[in-house]
């Protein structure tokens, strides 16, 4: 049972387990409402003052928007109205500008014009005078030509009469001399040709009959010339050919290209030249110059007349080979020091291997003496050992040496030391 006091009366009554329990549920029912009540009000109230406060902020910051793109907006629409002034006074400049060019470009139209004609005038007038000039020119390059024509026509007849002359005379000096001196007056007409110009254009060069028939045969000229510093840029081993007309067997110019290769390769010449003049009729040999390399390398056949050209052509080229040949040379030099110093370093080589092998053979020499010597030692040290091994034997035998030992088993001299040792005690 349960005692409840009355909080208005005082009055003090008992119930039971299961009444106190429906009053304390009534009054914590009560209780429980009236606080969930007052809280939902205080949360009413808060939420309420909660949104007055967001919709307050809301409407101030709106306002604060508004106002912020008012403001943008008056400034973007007054620099529309600058930049649209602006460019209204830009099309009125352009527009203005345009009028003053297309006005410029009149006046300019105008004079051109003017020019143009002026121009069409004068161009008329120089080309009348031009014409007239041309016309001049001409008849002067008719007369000209016609001058010169008559002057080539007369030197052409000059130049054969000429030639006609000297055939004669070649004919009428061949006719007067032997084969052999037909063959000598043409090297003499060469080493003259070349004589003249030599102080001048050769000065030091080496142009002399081939007297050296050592090798089976012999040119009739060479021709050396060298660089002041000794390098030798050009070589011509020569061969001079002709004959009478009224020779029975005639000789072709082919018939001398073997043996005149030989002499160039014998006397280490770099160029072979033919200076004939048989085969008088062939175009081939008369037309100049004429390369016949296609049979033997560095091989020329020429007419008497081109002798000194070729000699020259021939210089030329080479003098532009002197600083390449140089370098072979300097190169030829590096490579002759380099085979002598590997000669020198075989020769070395080959003595140092002899000595070597020399030496490696008194080795072995005396390897196999000091081998004999030790196999010597050995035996005689095995010697002595046997020696100081007898020596300890007999050693040994004399430690064990007594007079009872010797006179064991011989009775007559054990009784002689034993009357040895009886008179020694008596004395």
């Amino acid at each position: 049972m349960q005692e409840i006091k009355c909080p208005r009366c005082g009055e003090v009554f008992q119930v039971d387990e299961s009444g106190y329990a429906a009053i304390l549920k009534q009054v914590r029912d009560k209780e429980f409402a009236h606080e969930i009540h007052e809280r939902e009000t205080a949360l009413r109230a808060e939420k309420e003052n909660a949104v007055e406060l967001a919709v307050t902020k809301a409407e101030a910051a709106k306002d604060a928007v508004i106002a912020q793109l008012s403001k943008q907006l008056a400034a973007r629409e007054a620099a529309e109205e600058a930049e649209r002034e602006k460019r209204a006074a830009e099309r009125a400049e352009a527009l203005s500008a345009k009028d003053r060019k297309i006005a410029q470009l009149q006046n300019d139209l105008a004079a051109k014009e003017s020019e143009a004609a002026l121009a069409v005038r004068d161009a008329v007038q120089a080309r009348d005078e031009e014409i007239a000039h041309l016309k001049n020119d001409l008849a002067l390059a008719e007369k000209e030509f016609e001058l010169k024509a008559r002057a080539e026509a007369d030197a052409h007849a000059a130049v054969v009469r000429q030639k006609d002359e000297q055939i004669e005379y070649y004919k009428d000096f061949k006719a007067r001399q032997s084969t052999k001196m037909i063959g000598e007056s043409l090297e003499v007409h060469c080493e003259t040709e070349f004589n003249k110009l030599r102080a001048a254009a050769f000065p030091n060069a080496y142009f002399e009959k081939d007297n050296d028939a050592s090798g089976g045969s012999k040119g009739d000229f060479i021709y050396r010339e060298s660089s002041p510093d000794g390098i030798e840029f050009l070589s011509i081993m020569f061969e001079m050919k002709n004959e009478m007309d009224e020779t029975a067997v005639k000789h072709k110019n082919e018939d001398f290209f073997h043996k005149l290769d030989a002499d160039r390769t014998k006397k280490n010449c770099e160029y072979a030249v033919l200076v004939t003049l048989l085969e008088a009729d062939s175009e081939l040999y008369n037309t100049g110059i004429v390369d016949v390399s296609y049979r033997y390398p560095k091989m020329y056949v020429v007419r008497p007349q081109f002798f000194i050209p070729l000699i020259t052509i021939l210089r030329n080229a080479a003098l532009k080979t002197l600083e390449t040949r140089r370098e072979l040379e300097a190169v030829r030099n590096q490579n002759l020091d380099i085979t002598h110093f590997e000669e020198a370093m075989d020769d070395f080589k080959r003595d140092f291997a002899r000595n070597v092998e020399l030496a490696d053979r008194k080795f072995q020499t005396a390897i196999a003496e000091i081998d004999k010597t030790i196999e010597h030692l050995q035996k005689t040290k095995e010697a002595l050992l046997s020696s100081d091994h007898n020596l300890q034997i007999a050693n040994r035998k004399a430690d064990d040496l007594s007079i009872r030992r010797l006179t064991k088993g011989n009775p007559t001299m054990r009784e002689k030391f034993a009357a040895l040792q009886r008179e020694d005690e008596d004395a």
